[in-house]
Order: structure tokens, then sequence, then C-alpha cells
């Protein structure tokens, strides 16, 4: 597309950069916004392209997920190394519609997170709860000369939000239907869940992490098949398994499942440490690799089905869940879904089967965000995160 074909005064280019709790790399998605006479707007996805990390560099960010480990230094220069990859991998998406730099009005850099902390806790008489994204946005503005908003969650933690998900404001703006309630079902390192009630307003909308989403099944391939292999590709090593069901049932009784809503979860809860205690429990009962990675892929599944009935089935039956994230591209895992949703009438389908991109929809939702910042709008939704009002997430490096 060329810029020449978009009215400037309601139509505008923005890029969105996403690096998930799994480490695997870069997202990056150019898209045109339009803004619509009715209000509403239009999006559409122009390029996209995903840059993995180099080893060395997701093995470093993988140290900073251990706090013993994540040093001042470390976590400062780790800041603006990332600021420097996020900035070739915008420069290099923008190369590849033919525009200019100067053509993109923002850049939403959603960074990586290496802690998230939702729950309060006391600290010298005043509540805290915090998150720690990195990937610095100055470093970002500096190298493409394009406005960059990046830290989007402290502001909604700010005023009493849990600072995410984020993902369902920009879910509601590009999905919602007036005759359908519909879920949408990511399912990168951890497993979200954004609820649009059929013809709701924004207020309706709710969302929660449902749990762990490949981060168990990743962590579990990594430390059973030792070698190049991080994630369980296609499904293959589970489709060669057996679910283990007395390993299924205590993997079942986790709190987190239990939590009422407003609820997040991270690497902190899902991440090594449980990871060594998963592998322990399958060793003492003398469990095969291949089953093991075939009952957290269950888990999973199940984790999305127990949400579904605990928290949305009574009040709001859905009609069906598109599932983005790299877990979209993990059959078994899709099977395992539709075994847990068809049962209750929910249609199980991936984004590429309604007509948009799995891999792309989180850069995009970054790119809105960024968008909505930069109009000075609020790009929260309370009632999904917890928050006391609607806030302006996102800092701004001109």
């Amino acid at each position: 597309m060329k810029s020449e074909s978009l009215d400037m005064h309601s139509s505008r280019y923005a890029v969105g950069l996403m690096s998930g709790t799994s480490v695997d790399g870069i997202d990056a998605a150019v898209v045109s916004i339009t803004d619509n006479p009715d209000g509403t707007m239009s999006v559409q996805l122009i390029a996209f392209e995903n840059t993995p990390y180099p080893a060395g560099v997701r093995q470093d960010i993988f140290n900073l997920f251990d706090p013993a480990q994540a040093t001042v230094d470390k976590i400062g220069s780790m800041n603006v190394l990332l600021g420097e990859l996020y900035a070739e991998a915008a420069l290099s998406v923008i190369a590849a519609t033919g525009l200019a730099s100067a053509e993109i009005a923002v850049i939403g850099s959603h960074g990586q997170t290496i802690y998230h902390a939702p729950e309060s806790e006391k600290l010298h008489g005043y509540d805290i709860h915090y998150t720690v994204q990195i990937g610095e946005g100055s470093v970002i503005a500096a190298r493409t000369g394009i406005p960059c908003v990046s830290d989007f969650r402290p502001a909604d933690m700010a005023v009493g939000g849990q600072g995410a998900p984020l993902v369902p404001f920009t879910e509601y703006l590009l999905y919602r239907d007036a005759h359908r309630t519909l879920l949408l079902q990511n399912i990168g390192g951890i497993g979200n869940m954004t609820v649009i009630p059929a013809g709701c307003s924004q207020e309706q909308v709710y969302a929660f992490d449902t749990g762990p989403g490949n981060m168990i099944i990743d962590g579990v391939v990594e430390r059973l098949y030792p070698g190049p292999l991080t994630m369980d590709i296609g499904g293959a090593i589970a489709r060669s398994g057996n679910v283990h069901e007395e390993l299924l049932g205590l993997l079942q009784q986790e709190p987190y499942y239990a939590q009422p809503l407003p609820k997040s979860t991270g690497r902190e809860h899902f991440g090594s440490s449980y990871i060594d205690w998963l592998l322990d429990q399958a060793k003492l009962r003398g469990i095969q690799a291949e089953d093991v990675v075939a009952t957290v892929t269950r888990l999973t599944a199940w984790s999305i089905g127990d949400a579904y009935r605990r928290y949305v089935r009574d009040q709001d039956p859905a009609d069906a869940l598109l599932v983005g994230g790299g877990g979209s591209y993990n059959p078994v895992l899709i099977g395992f879904l539709r075994q847990e949703m068809e049962p209750y009438g929910v249609k199980v389908m991936t984004q590429e089967e309604v007509g948009h991109s799995s891999d792309a929809k989180e850069a995009v939702a970054f790119a809105l965000l960024a968008d909505y910042a930069m109009k000075r709008q609020p790009n929260n939704l309370p009632n999904v995160t917890g928050a006391a009002r609607p806030i302006i997430m996102g800092k701004i490096s001109y």
C-alpha cells in the first residue's frame, strides 16, 4: 500500500513491537489506522516480521528472570541493548513496506517483561505493586527518528490495576460483534482470555490470564530434550505421548486457577522453579518424557476450559473462541482445546481461520495502544485490570 492512498487527516501508519514471555523474538508490525466518521476505526496490517533473539541475548534475558542474577548493571545494559534491537526490528519492518520513517506516526513497544508483581505488598507503610519491562524507548526513538511509546503497564498499576492484560482494549475495538459473544484466547508464554459479550459496551468487556500457555510446555521440552529444541514444534512430541492422568490431576490443583478475577500471572509463578517441581513429580512417578509433554499440553487446554466454566459460561455463554499466539500453531493443543470447548457449543478457530494473523496480533495491539497515547486518550480497561479509572498508559520518547 502506498502512503498517498491514506487521507492523513484521518489516517496514519504506526509500528507495534512485542516480545512475550516465551522470549522467542521480536514481533514487529506496520499498520494503517483510519478514523471512521461513525467514531470507529479501521486497522489494516501492512507488514509483519519476527526477528529471533540471538541465542546469547535470549539466555541473558532468561538470566534476568532470576532476581538473584538480575543485578542493576545487567538490567541497565540489557535495557539499552534491547532498545537497539527493537529499533532495528522497527526499521526492518518499515523498510519492507517501502515507507520512509518520516511517514510513521508512532512506534508502540511493549518491551520485555522480566518481572511482574501485581499483588500489593506493604513497604514502609505504602501499598506497592509493580512490574518491570525493559527495552529503552528513548533509544528506539533516537535510532528511528519516530516517537516511541513504551512501558505501558505502570500507569494502570498506579491507579490500582494489575497492569495486565492490556490487549483486551484493542480486541474490543477490532473484534466486537453485535450478535455473537466471542472469546479471544491468546496462547503465548501465558494464556489470557478476553470475553466480548454480544453487543457489549467497552465497560462490559472482561479478561484475565487463564494460566500457563506455552511456558510449561516449552520449559519441559528444553529440560527433557537438551539441545537446540526450545518448543514442541507442531505438537510432535505431545502427539507421540499419552496424558498421565495422575500428574494432570496434581497440576490441576494449582491455586491460581481458582483465584477470583481480576487476575494475572507470569514467569514468577509458572517459570523455572515450577518446572523443577513438576519434573520432580514426573520422575517420582516414572513418567516418560513424551508423556510429560502430552500432559502439560493437556493442562494448558484444560486451564482454558476450566476458566470458561468457572468465570464465563453462566453469565456469557460464548459462540466462538478465537485462538492466537504461538500456541495456535500446535495442532495437538488446539485438538485438546476443542475437546474442552465444543461440548459447550463454543466453536474453536484460529486467528488465521477468520482472516487475521496469530503472530501479528499483539504487535498490532501495541501500535494501537501507542496511537491512543499520542492522542491523549485512555487506553486501559478498568474492568479488566482492576484499575480505579481509565488512564493513559505509556511513556512517550520524542
